[in-house]
């Protein structure tokens, strides 16, 4: 009988019985999905998300779709079936392609017919030896390339459905994993890219990125959360890990005599932190031990997992409780869960922190070991082949401590070279074509994978990103500051276009009556991260992407006539000139082209 349906028609059945199981798993499809009244208290690792699913329901509220995939057959209980399926070389399910997330692994079809992986790497940092593995593996399963990420990680493209687990086994191998890299999963665990050598550090955070990375691999219920979730430890050192943008962010800071507490190094708690969203983490008040980080983070998560929107996507992210909520209410539930009261001390007792050097991820810095030094290495919008991937680890292991350093500037640090071995570094990475030096706009150049690898991009945001540098190089030579230029191709804005000091989002811009489109961008300006945290004001909609470059330059000159003196920032002049002003320099700029 199956032999009389086509594939489509099987696609279909196949979906449609997996939905059926969904609906039964999750009350029914009466009574607008009532769970059974006979049903058994849930136990185990996954009770309370199911327990907050089944009071979503109870409440009359409707479970979104990845909800209901998740209680019809948990990711991780599906593995066997996934791999089965994947080693025919089918693409999966759109159900099976949010599961295999929990494993990495994500379908990016149709920009791609083949999955990208995506590890986890705490605080960023690999052996020399992984880094080359890493190579090998994307040689054997995918398309002879990796990208550094915004969040400090690498990910990997073009693995066709079969190779998908032998990649998988071969980070284990290399002692990696991509376990949680996607879905409603805690995210790979970021900390200062400059741990343990940055002269102004207060704190080393990579113990405590990496204690948190295997806390949450050990437990099973830190996973399935009603939306996706990102943790950062800041060690006070030069080079910002963007812990604002975070849902949860640890910054060390030192507290002064008379505060009440024990003085000395703590680490203090900020929360709610999407800037797809338009929202920067906020100061809680709260200060705690760095011992104590994992309760308090665990604490957090156990609030969100039993109280986060499960209903719409879109307000399902940690953010929403605490705006529905307030901080104290939620804080007063965290401490319920930890059995005890929060420290909290008043900001007069803190020491300010030291301030950021915003090329610190570019080229040579001295670190607090003597002699020694971290560089920086310059990416095209984060993107390395296999090639210069085993050359760059072959350079580690040589002249510098056998690390590299992923950074959330999309880039990656040298540590541990001797100042006597500087040179040739900086000469071996230029002869891979890549470079440690970069000037004022290509430094602060972030974009996100765009059109040619994600399906929700709207414009080829790394090839424009990279039209833009050029353009700006050439028509602004007398740009003598860095200044950040952020493209994101949709609303989930993994580039974090409004922290930057220009933000571009993607977006589709009519161009005929009949409805013809060509890619480009809505256009924010003034945002900022660490102490000058902001989210940017837009100034332009719908500008086409081969104009994007000419109203940059119109920004740039603009700054470099009318802003105070060198030490004002582009952010603080944005702020001073007023969107207005701003808004007005295209039609400035179309009426001299015109002339």
């Amino acid at each position: 009988m199956a032999d009389d349906f086509d594939a489509e028609q099987k696609r279909y059945l196949e979906g449609f019985s997996h939905g059926i199981a969904a609906i039964r798993m999750t009350g029914g499809l009466a009574g607008g999905g009532t769970a059974p009244a006979h049903a058994a208290e849930p136990t185990g690792p996954d009770a309370s998300h199911i327990k907050a699913q089944d009071r979503t329901v109870k409440n009359g509220g409707k479970l979104a779709d990845q909800e209901k995939w998740k209680r019809a057959e948990n990711p991780f209980d599906g593995h066997n079936r996934l791999i089965a399926e994947a080693e025919t070389g089918k693409a999966p399910k759109p159900e099976d392609n949010f599961r295999w997330r929990y494993h990495g692994l994500f379908w990016v079809a149709p920009a791609q017919n083949s999955y990208m992986c995506r590890l986890r790497i705490p605080n960023g940092i690999l052996h020399h030896w992984q880094f080359a593995g890493i190579a090998d593996l994307a040689d054997a399963h995918g398309g002879g390339y990796s990208h550094v990420t915004t969040r400090a990680n690498l990910q990997v493209r073009e693995i066709s459905p079969e190779h998908g687990q032998p990649f998988l086994d071969g980070l284990i191998d290399l002692g990696l994993t991509a376990r949680g890299a996607g879905a409603d999963n805690i995210r790979n665990v970021t900390g200062s890219p400059t741990a343990g050598i940055d002269a102004q550090e207060l704190l080393d955070t990579r113990p405590l990125a990496k204690s948190w990375h295997n806390h949450i691999l050990n437990d099973r219920s830190l996973f399935g959360l009603p939306r996706k979730f990102n943790v950062a430890f800041d060690g006070g050192g030069v080079l910002p890990v963007l812990e604002e943008t975070n849902d949860i962010g640890f910054q060390a800071v030192e507290v002064m005599e008379g505060a009440g507490i024990e003085p000395g190094i703590w680490m203090r708690l900020v929360l709610g932190g999407i800037t797809g969203h338009r929202d920067i983490a906020r100061d809680t008040g709260v200060v705690l031990r760095p011992k104590e980080c994992n309760a308090v983070a665990d604490a957090i998560l156990r609030v969100f997992i039993e109280n986060g929107d499960r209903t719409n996507r879109n307000k399902a992210r940690m953010k929403y409780v605490l705006d529905a909520w307030g901080y104290d209410k939620y804080l007063a539930a965290v401490e319920e869960k930890l059995g005890r009261k929060l420290e909290r001390v008043d900001p007069a007792h803190v020491k300010p922190r030291g301030g950021f050097d915003r090329y610190a991820h570019v080229g040579v810095h001295a670190q607090v070991q003597p002699y020694l030094n971290w560089i920086g290495v310059v990416l095209p919008v984060g993107k390395m082949t296999t090639d210069q991937m085993r050359e760059l680890a072959k350079i580690s292991r040589e002249c510098g401590d056998g690390q590299i350093r992923l950074t959330v500037w999309q880039n990656f640090l040298f540590s541990g070279v001797p100042d006597d071995r500087v040179a040739e570094v900086e000469s071996r990475v230029a002869a891979l074509g890549l470079s440690t030096k970069a000037s004022s706009i290509r430094a602060g150049l972030v974009a996100c994978t765009g059109n040619r690898g994600c399906k929700f991009a709207a414009a080829d945001t790394k090839g424009h990103a990279l039209l833009i540098a050029d353009h700006v190089e050439a028509a602004v030579p007398g740009l003598d500051v860095p200044v950040n230029v952020h493209l994101t191709g949709c609303h989930h804005s993994c580039a974090q276009h409004y922290i930057g000091d220009i933000g571009l989002i993607g977006a589709k811009v009519t161009v005929s009556e009949e409805g013809d489109t060509v890619e480009g961008y809505d256009i924010v300006v003034g945002g900022g991260f660490g102490e000058a945290a902001k989210i940017g004001t837009e100034i332009w909609k719908a500008v086409k992407a081969k104009e994007c470059p000419g109203r940059i330059e119109a920004l740039l000159n603009d700054y470099l006539e009318h802003r105070t003196g060198p030490e004002e920032t582009f952010q603080a002049y944005t702020a001073r000139r007023g969107p207005e002003a701003l808004k007005g320099l295209a039609d400035a700029r179309l009426l001299e082209a015109a002339e």
